[in-house]
């Protein structure tokens, strides 16, 4: 009985320390607003309920892809799900497809009039996705914890 009880313990003082960890905690924030915001506004190109999100779709990508341009906020929506879905079960992957993901939403953004403060903003987002993956890749490999 006090082999289990000390195993326990042992294992929950490395988990102690780890909560402990502003690094891990700064990590642990930005998986939660990776996983919760994709998931979120992809669900939301389906609705529109924030934002008529069309709008949002430079004129020269819509005239290239199939079908109107809220068809194309379909997939949009469907991408960032699975990219949210992504960095809650293996976040050293999912925060770079969040990265990639942004750099592209920033191209977007900079080819139509007036959203160049959006693409600044997404620009900052892109920063906290790859400090995100830093942080994954420094916590899997330093705790022995897998990306759960």
């Amino acid at each position: 009985m006090s082999s289990a009880t000390t195993s326990t313990r042992t294992a929950a003082g490395p988990r102690r320390a780890l909560l402990s960890d502003p690094g891990y905690q700064a990590f642990a924030i930005l998986r939660t607003a990776f996983t919760v915001a994709p998931i979120l506004f992809g669900l939301d190109k389906f609705a529109n309920l924030l934002v008529d999100w069309p709008a949002y779709l430079a004129p020269w990508i819509d005239d290239i892809v199939p079908g109107s341009a809220q068809t194309a906020m379909y997939v949009v929506g469907v991408i960032e799900i699975v990219a949210g879905i992504a960095v809650a079960l293996a976040p050293r992957f999912g925060a770079w497809l969040v990265a990639a993901w942004l750099a592209g939403i920033i191209v977007n953004l900079l080819t139509i009039p007036d959203y160049y403060d959006i693409a600044l903003r997404d620009f900052g987002l892109l920063l906290a996705a790859v400090a995100l993956a830093r942080l994954a890749e420094r916590y899997h490999r330093e705790s022995g914890i897998s990306d759960r």
